[in-house]
């Protein structure tokens, strides 16, 4: 484009066509909205990042030894405390993730919130959803060992967890559920197809990646508990796989016995806590693969 004598002189008429104050504004506004969104974000994985540098810097070294995932404390491994922790997450798991979903499904297709059930059940869900762990460890203290005379074991432990579990499946899923288009709902009971199977058949399916990765954050975070292995169950330095036979030693319980050791066990607490994040790693991306051959097909 090619500038008039009175142009080059006059910056008003120097502006290209459309320039205007007001375009000029939102352009400085735009630029300075994404430069606060780009710090936001260095600033949250900054915190992140660290933490993952200092994990794996000093939790490397025990795991890289074959015998801390193949043999038991008292030689020297941690596969106990291993095989505690998934024991007892699976079993917490087991009972919390059918019992969340279906909770859910009465919440999202049944009820549509509105019987006094529902509301009382959103309302639990709620306050359970606040719960410390500690306070559910001595509840189920409470039940199952001082009014039963049930002894210390791993099921107790699942138990607790389930308490913990539930009311993060129970939300997530209902938020899922939530989300998925009326229509697909109307058009299968146009079809004739019965509400069952259509929850079955569709809805669940259109769902279930996000239904999977709320049940992952579940167990990601009853996972690393140890409020509810400290009271609930006994530590042992031997293998034991079976929850309903006494002491069950798990990776939070591991980690807290041995910084209570002082520094010279450290090396075993940062490598419990790697540990930990790799198995949480292992079963998130497990359920990534699974919502792959789950989820609707187009």
């Amino acid at each position: 484009m090619t500038l008039t004598t009175d142009q080059a002189h006059d910056p008003v008429k120097r502006r290209p066509p459309g320039f205007t104050p007001m375009s000029l504004r939102r352009r400085v506004t735009d630029k300075s909205v994404s430069v606060l969104v780009v710090l936001a974000l260095v600033v949250a994985l900054v915190p992140l990042v660290w933490l993952i540098v200092t994990l794996v810097a000093r939790g490397i070294g025990p795991i890289l030894d074959v015998d801390w995932w193949t043999l038991p404390e008292r030689k020297g491994g941690a596969a106990n405390a291993i095989v505690g922790t998934i024991v007892q997450t699976a079993l917490a798991a087991v009972i919390s993730i059918p019992l969340g979903i279906f909770v859910a499904i009465y919440l999202v297709e049944y009820s549509n919130g509105k019987s006094f059930l529902a509301r009382f059940t959103t309302f639990m869900v709620d306050i359970l959803s606040g719960v410390p762990s500690i306070v559910a460890a001595l509840f189920v203290y409470a039940v199952w060992r001082t009014t039963l005379g049930l002894p210390r074991m791993g099921f107790l432990v699942a138990i607790a967890l389930v308490l913990l579990m539930v009311p993060l499946v129970v939300r997530s899923t209902e938020e899922m559920l939530k989300i998925v288009p009326q229509d697909l709902r109307e058009a299968s009971y146009a079809l004739g197809i019965p509400k069952w199977k259509t929850i079955a058949r569709i809805v669940l399916p259109t769902a279930m990646s996000g239904i999977i990765t709320g049940v992952m954050l579940a167990i990601a975070r009853v996972m690393g508990e140890s409020a509810p292995v400290l009271i609930l169950v006994g530590a042992t330095r031997a293998m034991n796989w079976d929850p309903f036979a006494g002491n069950q030693q798990s990776l939070p319980l591991m980690m807290v016995q041995q910084y209570n050791n002082g520094p010279g066990a450290f090396d075993q607490v940062w490598g419990g806590a790697l540990t930990l994040v790799i198995l949480v790693a292992i079963v998130y991306f497990g359920a990534k693969v699974v919502s792959r051959f789950t989820g609707p097909r187009g």
